[in-house]
């Protein structure tokens, strides 16, 4: 037994590195949901989840409420009891985002307790498939940057050893899409992958128009094309053209992904540890997705996901958005364009406690 005997939860803003913005909305900040939890035996461990900027509150208040106070006394080892346990308390509010963020930062928290009292990284903990992953950029293909800027960060990207880099579409005219992807395409060559991301703002026959389009660029995946409750409409687009298609980040739950798998609606998965309420459910849609002859990319928290690339054998990519820096002592290693999992005990990222706390807003 490592009963639980002390679970505090706290929100901490983290501003943006630089403007991002895709088809739909700007990425201003990221609200950071802590979860800090203590055993009877004196090991600690550190979660988190996240929002991109509204809904921390609620998470905040789900947390505190109701989550933690059920989480004391529990076994913090049994990870899959504790997260059905939480879970069924939310049954009112699940499946949801805000129900899931919040068990995502428990169980985080509960993988980096397990982790550090059995000494192991999580990746080798959670399976220890791989112990490197290929990166692609996105920090460099917004949506509000100037062809000419695209170009100049994609190059950069190539050039120093990375495999990919993703570009947002979703301009208003399909040429310009168009355009903006051959630019980058001429100036980087055939062997580096271009991946691009419309963030769900596509109707599907617009998102078929616009894939005939692409097609010829020889892109890598098409990212969100359409609302992800669509499954429908990725079904057909699937079905209709050679890009694979790309879903995961803005889905809740473990049978959202199945529904997709079953119906080939999607060739790779985006899952996100946060969203998807946690490391527990993560890997059990990695490990479908696999069963389903599908690659898992997961959706940004590059420094949580490094680990869950390693963690399976099913990882192909990892999103490079830098957005810990300002809370973090040092960042994920990189040599050749890949991402080397971290070596340290638990969840592998070197919180730094003195910038969290200055950042602290509840």
């Amino acid at each position: 037994m490592n009963t639980i005997i002390r679970a505090e939860a706290y929100l901490v803003d983290v501003a943006v590195e630089t403007v991002r913005t895709d088809a739909l909305q700007t990425f201003v900040k990221q609200e950071t949901l802590f979860v800090e939890v203590t055993a009877a035996d004196g090991g600690t461990g550190v979660g988190y989840s996240y929002t991109i900027g509204t809904g921390g509150t609620a998470v905040l208040a789900l947390l505190r409420d109701v989550l933690l106070p059920r989480l004391v006394g529990l076994d913090g080892s049994r990870v899959e009891h504790v997260w059905r346990e939480l879970y069924n308390v939310t049954r009112a509010t699940a499946v949801g985002a805000i129900t899931s963020l919040a068990l995502a930062a428990v169980d985080t928290a509960l993988w980096d307790l397990r982790a550090r009292a059995a000494g192991l990284p999580l990746w080798v903990l959670a399976g220890g498939a791989k112990d490197r992953i290929p990166l692609y950029d996105t920090e460099g293909g917004w949506l509000h940057l100037p062809v000419e800027d695209l170009v100049t960060a994609t190059k950069a990207s190539r050039d120093a050893g990375w495999r990919g880099a993703k570009l947002k579409v979703g301009k208003p005219s399909a040429a310009e899409d168009v355009e903006r992807l051959t630019a980058v395409r001429q100036a980087v060559g055939d062997r580096f992958d271009i991946m691009v991301d419309a963030n769900q703002s596509f109707t599907t026959a617009e998102a078929i128009r616009r894939a005939r389009l692409f097609e010829p660029l020889d892109l890598a995946w098409f990212e969100e094309p359409l609302p992800a409750d669509d499954v429908a409409g990725h079904e057909i687009l699937a079905r209709s053209t050679s890009l694979p298609v790309a879903v995961g980040e803005s889905m809740y739950s473990i049978g959202q992904f199945a529904e997709y798998l079953r119906r080939q609606a999607a060739a790779i998965v985006q899952v996100d540890v946060a969203r998807i309420g946690g490391i527990t459910p993560w890997l059990k849609v990695a490990h479908a997705a696999e069963a389903s002859n599908v690659t898992v990319c997961p959706h940004f928290l590059m420094e949580l996901h490094v680990s869950l690339c390693a963690a399976v054998p099913n990882s192909s990519y990892l999103e490079h958005i830098p957005q810990l820096r300002a809370i973090t002592r040092t960042e994920i290693a990189v040599v050749d364009g890949q991402a080397l999992a971290p070596m340290a005990p638990g969840l592998g990222i070197d919180w730094d406690p003195d910038a969290i706390d200055d950042r602290r807003v509840a």
